[in-house]
């Protein structure tokens, strides 16, 4: 008996290329396939009860844990307690897939179009809490995943359907928040290349129902046409002054783009291609989401008042605490997003297995890399293939071994629990060659800037962060010409390193160097020398765009602007800072 396994992508020509799997022909061996798959269904239904009844459980403060061959115990569970928490006893989601409400039809110059409302709902982050209360892309928390072929335009209504009143605390000393509506949103398609009007720029927020309006706003239907490379982008929230809260609340989700290349290299797909999206947050001991009120060191006036930067006390993988991930003993493609305000993480996996590394942000490599730990700055991606089948039975955690504010858990993100059979031939490989390199030349640069990341107070005595000590509503400084090729230096002045983000543009990282005041000449530019870097490292070599500036260092990357014009932001992508004034505009202009 033939059984078809059915990949993710539902496009009729994909149904071509599905594996065929042989179920064993011997009684004995089929009737052992059947039980399997018998066994998990009844599994995830026992899970399905337990979590129904976690409510009333959670109204007591005590659950009860009954393992097959144990005795029940009570297990305190105090949400604001990481400590009390049980790991890796939730299986890890995977967001739904955004369907449109139409079907693309070329011949009909007809757009696939898609409603994605925003709204409050509720979320089980572990088994032990109750309901919280998140705000999602339809209502779900991550949001569903958008999968798009590229050069096939689509079309988006978001549409705001959240309460008029915030469910964390908004800060009205800010840019966009003293006289403002205290919910509005506005989205940004993260790493795309679009036109300025369908950006997400700051000022382009709507409330809900679109009662109220950013002076940026200018349409209510986002396009993207999707003429990029095969990459891993992401939507979230963008409104000035709030961005923090909203990505914190829940208004996070994926994004992929898929293009030819990628099909013809045979990297494992379908349920062997998985999103893990991490983020870090703190509770209230009823379950809710926990956000200081406060900056660090407290102030008296205003609160609230946005703290400097916020870094949670439990790790969220999908939308669960340190969940655990059943994987076969085969090869699996993973493609992670640090989506955290503010933490970064370092990642290795605690058998010493190596990473595959294929991809960054925007594309491939030119060739696989093997790596034993890396780096996600917030907001950054990395797509990575992972080969268990040397490690059947074995459970191996995905490790952070950064050296972050400590919290304990913190040290753990997921455990991949690895099975002794295949469900089918595992067919993928590990090509050698990915994508063909066509590096920009920094020779045909037309101009290089100097990025200053400084730190100052503000009138409520607060820390605050700038970009060459202008604030967000400074005239505008940066101003590329269409088709062309700049380089721009982010000169650290700091002892933290911060993610840079320049929206619209792909960048590539030409390298870092320790500066000295030798390195600046007499009007504060830095003195280029590409021979004096130190290369990038081995998994930042792709196309990218956000990159991690490092304290006391330049660090030099080349972008070519085209295509679009208008008014794009670019900003450091730790949210506390983007909210309070490290952030600038663009203003592409035509030659």
């Amino acid at each position: 008996m033939a059984v078809y396994i059915i990949h993710r992508s539902k496009e009729p020509e994909e149904y071509e290329e599905m594996e065929k799997y042989e179920e064993p022909e011997e009684h004995e061996e089929a009737e052992e396939y059947r039980k399997v798959e018998e066994n998990k269904e009844i599994e995830k239904n026992k899970e399905i009860e337990e979590n129904n009844k976690s409510d009333e459980y959670a109204a007591q403060g005590e659950y009860t844990e009954l393992g097959r061959h144990e005795k029940p115990e009570k297990i305190k569970v105090d949400p604001t307690d990481p400590t009390t928490i049980p790991k890796f006893v939730d299986p890890m989601p995977i967001p739904d897939v955004a369907e449109p409400v139409n079907q693309y039809d070329s011949s009909k110059k007809q757009e696939l179009f898609y409603n994605i409302t925003m709204r409050q709902g509720k979320h089980r982050f572990h088994r032990y809490f109750p309901l919280t209360n998140i705000w999602g892309y339809n209502g779900t928390y991550p949001g569903p995943t958008f999968e798009v072929e590229k050069d096939v335009p689509i079309k988006v209504k978001w549409e705001n359907k959240l309460p008029t009143k915030h469910i964390l605390p908004v800060d009205h000393t800010l840019h966009g928040t003293m006289d403002t509506p205290d919910v509005r949103t506005v989205v940004h398609l993260h790493g795309a290349n679009v036109a300025s009007d369908s950006d997400g720029h700051p000022d382009a927020w709507f409330s809900r129902d679109n009662k109220y309006v950013g002076h940026k706003y200018t349409r209510e239907v986002y396009e993207y046409t999707n003429h990029q490379a095969g990459g891993i982008l992401w939507y979230h929230d963008h409104a000035v002054g709030i961005t923090r809260l909203n990505v914190y609340a829940g208004l996070v989700g994926f994004y992929f783009i898929r293009d030819f290349l990628e099909r013809r290299l045979n990297l494992p797909k379908g349920p062997y291609e998985i999103p893990i999206m991490i983020q870090d947050k703190s509770f209230n001991k009823d379950g809710s989401l926990f956000y200081p009120d406060n900056a660090t060191p407290p102030v008296d006036n205003p609160i609230p008042s946005i703290p400097p930067v916020f870094f949670g006390n439990t790790v969220v993988v999908n939308g669960k605490l340190w969940p655990y991930l059943e994987v076969e003993p085969r090869k699996y493609r993973f493609r992670m997003l640090n989506g955290s305000n503010a933490r970064a993480y370092e990642l290795k996996l605690s058998n010493g297995a190596k990473f595959h590394q294929i991809g960054t942000e925007l594309g491939l490599l030119h060739h696989p890399v093997d790596i034993d730990s890396f780096i996600l700055e917030p907001a950054e991606r990395i797509d990575l293939i992972v080969d268990f089948s040397q490690y059947k039975g074995q459970e191996i955690i995905l490790e952070n071994i950064a050296q972050g504010p400590p919290s304990p858990g913190m040290e753990n993100i997921m455990k991949f629990k690895v099975g002794k059979r295949l469900s089918c031939p595992d067919t993928s490989t590990i090509p050698t060659e990915l994508m063909p390199v066509h590096k920009m030349d920094p020779k045909l640069a037309v101009k290089e800037r100097t990025m200053q990341l400084v730190e100052t107070t503000d009138h409520y005595g607060r820390a605050q962060h700038l970009l060459n000590g202008k604030m967000w509503d400074a005239p505008v400084t940066e101003t590329p010409k269409l088709d062309t090729i700049e380089i721009w230096h982010f000169v650290n002045n700091f002892a933290f390193p911060h993610p840079m983000h320049v929206h619209l543009v792909h960048f590539e990282i030409l390298g870092r160097k320790v500066f000295t005041p030798n390195d600046f000449d007499e009007h504060g530019n830095y003195k280029f020398d590409l021979n004096s870097l130190t290369p990038p490292l081995s998994y930042e070599t792709g196309p990218k765009d956000v990159v991690r500036a490092e304290p006391g260092q330049v660090t030099s990357v080349i972008m070519h602007f085209k295509e679009h014009v208008g008014d794009y932001v670019w900003h450091c992508h730790i949210l506390e800072h983007e909210d309070n004034d490290m952030m600038r505009p663009i203003l592409i202009e035509n030659k």
